[in-house]
């Protein structure tokens, strides 16, 4: 049992009119975890009543659901949040591959998926070693890919990324496992990726791979401001939402004051409204926000 902060004080930052959180995962009841994943979330389920309870709090307008690894291959509960939260406010990043049938593919994108997931770290479903065959399905659907990995191998990965025809988000910051500093080359490589203009960059669980730690997350926003004004046009947020691997209630963030300090890392206005609006609306096939109201 842990007790998820669902309010409080509000953000020192306002977000802009239809903010999009790009990285949270939900759990509706009467879907059980998978065989080779990590299990649900402590309870009680951070289900879609608690979600929208945090989106009143923190100020967010609308969200894309990404298949947990708790669920593995099996996207039926995604496809039940996404019902859940409606296609106004909600779209979603599945688990898919090469034996994926079309009628399948076909159901997720009506249901409101437009983009999937790789997640090559434990507990993933799909890894790196189906890259170039979600890239060619993403690409054929007109979907985005989320790609994640330990970023300090970017360099063995570069080529391959760099060959990916569809727009893809390199994940959590990358995930720089080993520690990064803005000189290093493995940042070169990050903005060479970006200038090729089907790469985009995620803000989001910036404390899973902080050596420096909390509350300042100090080398992870070094790396932040680099890209940030490297390429605000490439750049998206989410908050990580319910904080997965925190099995403490002390560990739980409070996501407010996270908020204010990542999107903290954002050198302008501008930039904000480009992260939390414009790109992912372009990049998950959302509705302009004055549209679909």
């Amino acid at each position: 049992m842990i007790n998820r902060k669902l309010t409080g004080e509000k953000p020192k930052m306002t977000l802009p009119a239809g903010a999009i959180d790009t990285q949270m995962h939900m759990y509706l009841p009467g879907f059980p975890a998978m065989p080779g994943g990590p299990g649900l979330p402590l309870d009680p389920l951070p289900d879609d009543d608690a979600y929208r309870s945090l989106m009143q709090w923190i100020g967010i307008d609308r969200v894309v659901i990404t298949q947990g690894n708790a669920h593995q291959k099996d996207n039926a509960n995604l496809v039940a949040c996404l019902k859940e939260m409606g296609p106004n406010v909600s779209r979603g990043v599945a688990v898919i591959s090469g034996q994926t049938p079309a009628a399948e593919l076909k159901t997720l994108a009506d249901a409101g998926v437009t983009a999937a997931r790789i997640m090559d770290l434990p507990g993933g479903a799909i890894g790196l070693d189906a890259l170039e065959e979600v890239d060619a399905i993403c690409l054929d659907m007109g979907w985005a890919m989320a790609v994640q990995f330990n970023g300090s191998d970017l360099s063995t990965h570069y080529d391959r990324l760099a060959a990916l025809r569809s727009n893809w988000i390199l994940d959590h910051h990358g995930k720089f496992f080993r520690g990064l500093l803005p000189e290093d080359p493995e940042v070169t490589l990050v903005r060479k990726l970006i200038d090729k203009g089907n790469c985009y960059y995620k803000f989001a669980g910036c404390y899973e791979s902080s050596l420096k730690g909390g509350p300042d997350y100090a080398d992870i926003a070094a790396i932040a401001r680099v890209i940030a004004s490297h390429a605000p046009e490439r750049l998206i947020w989410g908050t990580n939402w319910p904080h997965n691997m925190a099995q403490k209630e002390e560990d739980y963030p409070d996501d407010a004051l996270l908020l204010d300090t990542v999107l903290g890392w954002l050198p302008d206005e501008q930039s904000l409204q480009l992260a939390l609006v414009d790109n992912p609306e372009r990049l998950f096939a959302f509705e302009p926000w004055d549209q679909a109201r």
